[in-house]
């Protein structure tokens, strides 16, 4: 199962503070999903403000992105800027 990671205060306080998980999921609409499922309010968080890397690599659109069994995804706040 795909293991998540996610980084940052905002993102947390959907969990109750739990930082990593492994979820079912092989794409990463199918995580948002899922995410949305188990922490309401997570998934809609981390489409609108959070950026995603896949096994190291970061993600400007995530959503055609496959997930493999042991893949890693890390959930990070995007940081704002003009």
């Amino acid at each position: 199962m795909p293991h998540v990671v996610i980084s940052g205060q905002a993102a947390r306080r959907f969990t109750g503070g739990v930082s990593e998980f492994d979820v079912e999921a092989n794409n990463f609409r199918r995580l948002v999903l899922e995410l949305e499922r188990r922490y309401p309010g997570l998934g809609h968080r981390v489409e609108e403000g959070m950026a995603v890397a896949i096994n190291g690599e970061i993600y400007q659109d995530a959503y055609l992105a496959a997930f493999e069994p042991d893949s890693e995804i890390y959930l990070i706040p995007k940081i704002g800027g003009g």
